[in-house]
């Protein structure tokens, strides 16, 4: 098994597991590896260096404690784009998907017309503004592929 640190042309970094680097090769090669944050298939492999188990004992733990001072340095992209994911996908399961009616349904609960619950859906930038305007909490996000799939 290959794990490799790949990034997108966005620069988002995300690790790949292939049998083989000619696995990694032939999938890349037929459009099969994309980003999971931003769909891109424009993927490059990065430099990454191999993981080395060198415990000496079967009890001792592989990671090591982390020191005093490494805790007040920036975390790194990488966690925080998984994170993000992560919560995203949260967001996503604990939503029901309205599809093209969501300025309405917005609109309706806002009003009290029907119960209110975390709805999520599709409308344009200027009806998403309005909804803004009215005093509708909406959070416009981009269309991300990431958040229906299993990260593999």
């Amino acid at each position: 098994m290959k794990v490799l640190d790949l990034q997108c042309g966005h620069q988002h970094g995300f690790e790949g597991w292939f049998a083989s680097e000619d696995d990694f090769a032939g999938q890349l090669e037929r459009g099969l590896v994309s980003c999971p944050l931003c769909g891109d298939a424009r993927i490059e492999k990065k430099l990454s260096a191999p993981r080395l188990n060198l415990r000496t004992s079967r009890h001792e733990p592989a990671d090591r404690p982390v020191d005093a001072g490494a805790a007040d340095q920036t975390p790194d992209l990488q966690a925080l784009q998984a994170r993000m994911i992560a919560t995203l996908r949260r967001m996503v399961a604990g939503s029901e998907d309205v599809g093209e009616r969501f300025a309405a349904q917005a609109r309706a609960m806002h009003h009290g017309e029907v119960e209110p619950r975390n709805i999520r859906g599709l409308t344009t930038p200027a009806e998403a503004l309005e909804l803004l305007e009215e005093g509708v909490d909406v959070l416009p996000l981009p269309p991300l592929p990431a958040l229906k799939e299993t990260l593999q």
